[in-house]
This record gives structure tokens, sequence and C-alpha cells, in this order.
């Protein structure tokens, strides 16, 4: 039966394609006249009340209104996207009621998780969602296969503008002088960077870029996976199969794939050669077992037909009729060495074709790390490969080089006057966390009491023994678990591999040792006796039937599971051992098909190994980790977070077993967990501040991307701000925070400054009111019940808190410095705050330790402890306390205490650093706190009205003034 309201809506709404119009009106021309009922708004009404799952019109609507909702740039809203202002602005053009747009706001609701961050340039439109939707072939056949691999609305209209975001800031590939971009996008570790690069490469081969050189990691495993997926979602089989007919045997003679089991029903079709389709056809230049080598058909395979010889190739008349060509290569020395004698052969045409080079996993040898004091003469030396990547950069002028990787700062920290080099110059774009992902919030708790901890991380201490055989019953029982759920209507895909990973040491040597000793333990653990029978029902009743999902089936005693176990070991023990080793340094060590997880069925094994199990290698189905390795390095260390990543139907299962005391030296131990979460937490600020910087001002950029480095230099105090033979001319001097919290951690360790410091506090101190107030949050999306604390307060005014600020000692005073020179202008220079309700938090659990500071009224104690490796506390402020002083600055008003548009809040914690709270109780005895073992640590959150006109949030300025506009100046010779 036809859906004639349906077509309707379809027809109507595919008329929309520069944003909502009035939608009767569209309606009434697009209607045929033996429908008229169709027309009525009310029948669509109700056909949403009554719609059930699956409904065609509810989808068709709820792509579109998501498509609205995250466009990032329109002409025809002035709100912002994901927003309810945005969603407003949609139902006035569309013209509809207040009882359709609540229809459609229960069945498509708002999506406000935050889109990515762009730190840019500014750079000249010429990719505007006109000419996107115009030419959009591969990016149309990306987007469906998407959607066909159950992608959400969101998650697809998400990564459109992501990705539309990299190519509209790449050069123009019609215009007339050549330009070669330089950007960085920055994901997750594990979190689906391929996905925005192959839209990128989708959306720049339809816009005209005819030459893709894709740089897919170090090994030929990597490059392999990179290959396939393109293959598979992008390049499709018409252009895999270059017209051989896949039924005849004898044409499908060297063409890849033929023993791969999602071949070809699981590649994308584009209906026929893409070129008979009014399109182009993509030409690969690498297959999936075979990287780049000298051409073997000649040189012509990089020419390039023209349709008018008198008009260079990047003449639209040219552009869009001529093939593309798409390499992935390995960033292999020798490997570019040929690709770059073949296109030295080629001659002047190179300087026409518009070239994307996209590089995965970018700070890993693509950045110059040569030592500037061996340099000769001054030239600049280079390491191999990223000499290689500026030969191609310099062969190509209009190449456009696009990095990805999931740890920035090396990228970042590139010489940006090395015209020749990688640095993101004209912009950085941090892509946000995608809905599902396990990452830093799922393993730490960062900013509460929460239980990240506690459900997922497993620590091994010395009084625990090592934990190893409890991670391999672990490891046996979680398979049993999916086995269990697969069998229960929970999607079985996710569940196809399984997978443990071992990871202690970068020696070769001990990874044998170590798997030697695991096969061992695993022949030992009788899985399938009455010993490992009992193991693992007290494993499921003490660990993973207390952390289950309750929306996930979970057996409610050992004997259910009990005939799943037998399955799983026999899946894990498959040709006789459990354990893989991953190491070695040639290829063929990691030829194994154990490892290759597209063309095994099922991999469910114990991964064993060290560098090569960490960056870009992709573990699926993992799900217990089993890490003690030291690493000195904070993007290395970052790098083998391999338990991150997406968990679908089993994300409660996975569990890290971490050392927390490591040997390091003969003395020392490491607690590995923190060390993990204090880069995360330098991680999160960092992109944190590149959110909040990347809104303009008066239509210009407040960083770009030179600007970045003295950004993270305040939070990361391994990463060196400078170059070794040069300094950051770029100075930042002021951070202006406008209803948003300052929370300084770099407080001196030293007893003495300690002491000089609380003694500055000592007029606030007096100031305390002995009666608690009670500060109420109410119910929101992470409680749905109220919560209360009780504090002291007082009020101080603007020039007796900076006061007491300007004095304070600093273990880092540049980190607070830029803070402190905004909030000693809000004397009415650059905005006026008259006072500051000061919030003193009391603890209410039973074990606290209340004391008195230099006279001061009792006060609670808190623990705090600082960052792994450094001289800063990991968070001061609880998070029911910020967001009761969040609520208080936000307004108007609130229900316990109301304060004036001039009043900013301070929330102030007496901290003593200390492990345990007899520690803390010892810095206390009788009542009465050592002022040189108390830390008066505090957050700011000034008024909103605290900026002026300009709304400008950064000052910087240049150190050295006769080099105003250079980023880097030579430092003298020392």
């Amino acid at each position: 039966m036809t859906d004639h309201l349906f077509n309707l809506h379809g027809d109507v709404l595919a008329a929309m394609r520069r944003g909502p119009k009035a939608f009767a009106k569209l309606a009434f021309v697009l209607s045929e006249s033996e429908e008229p009922a169709d027309i009525g708004l009310g029948h669509f009404r109700d056909r949403l009340v009554a719609a059930g799952p699956g409904d065609e019109l509810v989808a068709l609507w709820h792509r579109t209104l998501t498509a609205w909702d995250l466009a990032e740039q329109t002409d025809w809203s002035g709100a912002p996207a994901r927003t309810d202002a945005r969603r407003t602005d949609i139902f006035d053009r569309l013209g509809f009621g207040a009882d359709l747009r609540k229809a459609l706001d229960e069945a498509v609701p708002v999506f406000k998780e935050p889109g990515a961050t762009v730190i840019s340039k500014e750079f000249t439109s010429w990719y505007s969602r006109d000419a996107a939707a115009a030419r959009a072939f591969y990016w149309n056949s990306y987007e469906q296969t998407l959607r066909g691999k159950g992608w959400s609305d969101a998650a697809v209209s998400s990564l459109d503008e992501a990705s539309h975001a990299v190519v509209e800031r790449l050069s123009d590939p019609t215009r007339t002088e050549a330009y070669g971009s330089r950007g960085l996008v920055v994901g997750y570790v594990q979190s689906g960077k391929t996905a925005n690069f192959t839209g990128v490469t989708a959306k720049a081969i339809d816009a005209g870029y005819r030459l893709v050189i894709i740089l897919g990691g170090t090994l030929n495993l990597l490059r392999g996976q990179t290959q396939r997926r393109l293959d598979m979602e992008l390049i499709g089989r018409e252009n895999i199969l270059r017209g051989a007919d896949p039924a005849d045997t004898d044409a499908l003679i060297g063409v890849d794939y033929q023993d791969d089991e999602d071949w070809p029903a699981k590649f994308v079709s584009h209906g026929g050669r893409p070129s008979t389709r009014g399109s182009f056809d993509i030409e690969r230049l690498t297959t999936r077992d075979n990287d780049y080598k000298s051409l073997e058909t000649g040189i012509r395979a990089l020419e390039f037909d023209k349709q008018d010889r008198t008009q260079p190739l990047y003449s639209p008349d040219n552009l869009h009729h001529a093939a593309a060509r798409v390499m992935v290569v390995k960033k292999n020395s020798s490997v570019l060495a040929k690709l770059i004698k073949d296109l030295k052969k080629i001659g002047p045409i190179l300087s026409e074709v518009p070239t994307l080079i996209i590089d995965d996993e970018s700070d890993q040898a693509s950045v110059n790390t040569t030592d500037p004091k061996k340099w000769e003469d001054g030239k600049v030396a280079r390491k191999a490969i990223n000499g290689q990547i500026t030969q191609l950069l310099g062969l190509l002028p209009r190449a456009q080089y696009v990095g990805y990787t999931a740890t920035p700062f090396a990228n970042v920290f590139v010489d940006p006057g090395d015209e020749e080099d990688i640095f993101p110059r004209d912009f950085l774009i941090s892509l946000p966390r995608p809905t599902g992902y396990m990452g830093v919030q799922d393993f730490h708790d960062l900013e509460s009491d929460g239980t990240a901890e506690e459900t997922h991380v497993r620590g091994i201490y010395d009084d625990t023994g090592d934990r190893l055989q409890e991670a391999l019953d672990a490891f046996v029982l979680t398979g049993a678990l999916k086995l269990y759920r697969a069998d229960r209507d929970v999607p079985a895909g996710p569940f196809r591999h399984h997978t443990m990973l071992v990871h202690e040491s970068v020696q070769q040597r001990e990874h044998a040792a170590l798997a030697l000793r695991i096969n061992s333990m695993w022949h030992r653990s009788a899985y399938t006796g009455q010993e490992g029978h009992a193991r693992l029902a007290a494993l499921l009743a003490s660990d993973f039937q207390r952390f289950a999902d309750d929306g996930l089936p979970t057996p409610t005693s050992y004997d259910d599971l009990r005939p799943y176990v037998s399955r799983a070991r026999q899946l894990i023990n498959s040709g006789g051992e459990p354990v893989i080793i991953v190491n070695g340094a040639t290829e063929r060590d990691y030829e194994q098909a154990e490892l290759d997880f597209d063309r095994t069925p099922h991999v469910w094994k114990i991964l064993v190994g060290g560098t090569k199990l960490s960056r870009g290698f992709t573990i699926e189905g993992l799900t217990v980790t089993y890490y003690r390795r030291l690493a000195q390095q904070a993007d290395t260390l970052m790098q083998m977070g391999r338990w991150f990543g997406f968990r679908p139907g089993y994300r409660d299962l996975v569990r890290l077993y971490i050392g927390r005391e490591e040997p390091l030296g003969k003395k020392n131990t490491v607690d590995l967990y923190e060390a993990f979460e204090a880069i995360c937490r330098d991680e999160e600020t960092f992109r944190a501040q590149l959110t909040r910087y990347a809104t303009l001002v008066d239509g210009k950029p407040q960083v770009t991307p030179a600007q970045i480095p003295p950004l993270v230099s305040q939070h990361l105090s391994w990463l060196k701000p400078a170059a070794r033979n040069k300094m950051f001319n770029a100075e930042l001097v002021e951070i202006r925070s406008p209803g948003q919290p300052i929370e300084p951690a770099a407080y001196p360790a030293d007893a003495a400054a300690t002491r000089r410091n609380t003694e500055r506090w000592r007029p606030l101190l007096h100031a305390l009111g002995s009666a608690p107030v009670t500060l109420t949050n109410p119910s929101d999306n992470t409680s749905s019940l109220s919560r209360s604390f009780s504090a002291l307060t007082a009020t101080i005014s603007h020039t007796g808190l900076v006061s007491i600020l300007s004095a304070l000692e600093w273990d880092r005073p540049e980190l607070f410095r830029p803070h402190l020179t905004y909030l000693s202008q809000l004397d009415g220079r650059l905005a006026t705050v008259d006072e500051w309700l000061v919030i003193v938090p009391q603890l209410s659990r039973s074990n606290r330790t209340e004391a008195s500071i230099l006279g001061s009224v009792p006060l609670s104690l808190a623990r705090r402890s600082r960052q792994a490796g450094k001289a800063v506390f990991g968070r001061i402020s609880g998070m029911e306390h910020r967001t009761s002083a969040q609520r208080i600055i936000d307004g108007p008003g609130s229900v316990d205490i109301s304060v004036s548009p001039t009043t900013g809040v301070m929330l102030l914690y007496p901290v003593v650093e200390s492990q345990n709270d007899a520690d803390t109780s010892a810095a206390a005895p009788h009542g009465v706190a050592d002022p040189s073992k108390v830390t008066m640590a505090f957050t700011l959150i000034p008024p909103k009205s605290a900026i002026d006109s300009t709304r400008q949030l950064l000052r910087f300025q240049a150190k050295d003034s006769s080099h105003a506009r250079d980023v880097f100046v030579p430092t003298s010779p020392s």
C-alpha cells in the first residue's frame, strides 16, 4: 500500500535543501489532488502520536530535524547548533503550531551533545552546503553505508559537520593560485578517527581532489586495516573490480578480497561504475595486500586525462571528469622513496593536481626530532619520514596536509616558522567524545567520588599479589557472559572477537617468558574441574553480578552460566594455546592469522606484547587488560590505553588490572593508574580550553593554531614550550573567565611557603560565621534525587580578595598570573565586581576532621593529593560544591543564597595533602591545624558580567617586541 503521507513529506523536505521553509505552502504546491488530506498538519500530528517503532515518516523527520539541529553554519538561523533555540527557529520557519511542535519534540528530542571544536585562521569560503550537495556522489554513498551499519542520525550528522569543517578549510581545488593548507584533527584513542578521515576523503574527492595519499601507520598490518576499511566503505566493489565480471573467476585473478568472508556482500556497491552514473571512478594505487610499489603499469597510472588540454587539470571542465587516485601508504622510508621517485617523473602536471595527504597517527614518525644544535649552516636536518613528507608537499604544491592523532602535542610544537614542515598553521579540530565511547570518564572519577574506578579498575598492589590468575578468570568469565547474552537476543556482532591484553614490558625476551607463564597458568587453571568452577562462581558473585548493567541479561546463578564457560574455554584454547605474542622487528612477525580481525571469524585470545600493541592497532573485542609497563613519555603512555573504545553489549564487563605500586629505581614506586589519570586530566583540560576559546569574537578567531602552545604549557609540565634553539614569542598574559571556574592547583609543597600563604588568609578566616547554611542542588541528569551540603560563609570585598591573591606564593606562578591579571582589572577598569561570597564546605561523613586554623571557627579539612610526578593537585572543588556555586552565579538567584550581578563566588578549602584519614587528623592535633600543613585552596567563579564589550577571553603579547608578529624568535646562544 502506498504511503502517500510519507511520499509527500519526502518531496517537501527534499525541496528544503537550503533549510526549513513554510511547510504548508510547499505541501500545497507538491501534493497530488487525489490526496488532499495529506496536506493537513493535524493528520501529520496524529501519525506522529500513533507511530510505532520503525515508522518511515518518523525516521524521515528524525534525519531531517537532526541535520538542521546540528548544522554549524546556517543563513536561516542565528541560534547556536544543538540548542532548543535552534529547534524553535526551525519550527518557526516551518510554520508549525504548538501541538505539532510538542509531538515532534517527543519523537525527535534535540541532540545536545557537543560538536567538534575548531581553532582556525580566517579562511576563504568556497565549500558551502550548496556546493557540497551539488557534488556528493561518494559522500552520499558513505552516508548510506554508515546508516546501514546502524549509525544513528545524530552520529551521521555529527560526522557530516566535522568532516565538512575540515574540507571547507582546505584550499579550493579549482583556485588558480596554489595553496597548501596544513591542519590537525584530534580525536580520542580508538574513538573512530578513521570514520572521520574517510568522510573527509569522500567529500574532498567529490569536491575535486584527484590524488589522495593516506599515510596509514608503520606496519603492513595497520596499513592493510585502513585500506580494507576504505575499500569496503568508500571505494566500493565496482572500483575494486574495474569492470571485471564478478561471476567470471578468470577475470577475478589478481583482484583482492576473494578470500574475505565479507566480500562482496558487505562492500559498498555504487550500482555500477561511477563513471557511467554521472560521477567518476576511483583508481586504487595500493591494495589490501600490496603497499605502493614502483608502478608496474608505468607512470600512466599517475597521469590524468584532460577534457580540454588547453586548460590546467584544476580547471572545473577537466577536474570533474577526471578519475581520482587513492593510495594507502605505510610510513616507511623505502616505500615513500618509491612514491617520490615516480612523482618526480611525471613532470609539470604535478603542479596542477589537487592533492589531499592524510597522515594517520601524525605524531608518530612524521614529526622532525633531529637536534637543532647539530644542524649545519642553519639548514634544517630532518628525520627520514619527516623529510619525505616535506618532499611530497614540495612536489605537490596543491597538496593539503591533514594529520590525525589522539595525542596532539608533538604536532602542536612543530616549528610554525618552518614553512616546509607540518605545523597545523591553518586549523586544529578537536572531535567530540562519541556516543557509546568508553574513555577517560569511564575509568577515572575525575569530577566526583563516582563509581568508575570501583566498577572497572582492579589495582595490583604489593599486598594483592600479581592478580594474574584473577585476570585470566575474568577473561574466561566475561567470554561466557558474552555467549550467555548472545543467546538472549543481545546483538552478537560485537562478541565475534573476545580478547585480553597483557602488557608488562617492551622487551621481546620478556614477552616470550610471560607468554610461557600464562600458558602454564592456563593449563593449571582447572576450568573443567571443580576448583576452577568454584573460582569463577566466586568472581561472578563478588564482581560481575555487582556491577552488571541492569539493561543486559546477567545470570543470577553460576549454574546458569556454566555451559557457556565450557564453550568460552574451547574458543580461547582453539589451536592448542590461548596466547599470541605480538612483537618483532619485521613484518613477518605480525603475519599471524589470529591477528587479522577482518579475515579470522573468531579471535578469542590473550595477546602479549609491547609497543606494537599500542599505537594505531585496534584490538577487537578487548575486555580484560593487564597493564604493568612503565613509560617515561606521556603520549607514549596515553597511546597504550587500548582499553578505551567502543564496547557495545559488554561495557559493564570491561576490567583493567593495573599496577599501583610498580618499582621505579631502587626505592621508589609508581602508581600507573594515577599516571594515566594525570595525563587524562591534562588532555581533558586542553580540550576544554580549545572549546572555550573557539568562539569567534566579531567574526574573528580568538586563538589561532600558532597561539596554542602557550596554552598547552600552562597545564603540561612535561611539555617544554620551546624548541631547543628557539623560544615561543607568544606569551599568554591574561585569561578572562566570566561565569567560569578558575581553579589553580600548583600550590607550593614547601612547608614554610605553605605557612606564609595560610597566614595571608587570616582576615578572611576570622570573618567566617559559625552558623552553617544548607545548600541544595535539585535533581538533574546525574541524579534523580536532590543533594545537600552544609557550609560556612562570609563576604569579602573585591579589593580585599585581590590583595590576598596577589600576595600568595605558587610552585608555578606563571599558571595563575594570567588569571590574576584579569581579576585585578575587575575594579572598574575592565568590569566591576563589588564583592565575593565565600563558601567553605563542611564534610558530612562521620570520620571527618575539623580544626581551627589560626583561631578560626572549626573547619572541615579536605584530603587531596597531587598528580603523579607533578607538583599540582588533581582537583580541588567537589562536583556538588561547584554545581551549587555555578547555580548561584548563573541565577537569577538561588533557592539558598541570592547574590547581586556584581558578586562572585569562591569555594575555599583547607586542604591537607594526605593519602588517608589518619594523616589528615595528624595535621590537626587537638583540633588545631598546623598552618604549615594546610593549603588554603580555592575555586573562583567571577560573575558573568565580569567582561568588557569586546568579549575577548584571551590576551597575548610578544615577548620580544622587535619580533612582534613572530611566533618564534631565536634565543641567544648559551
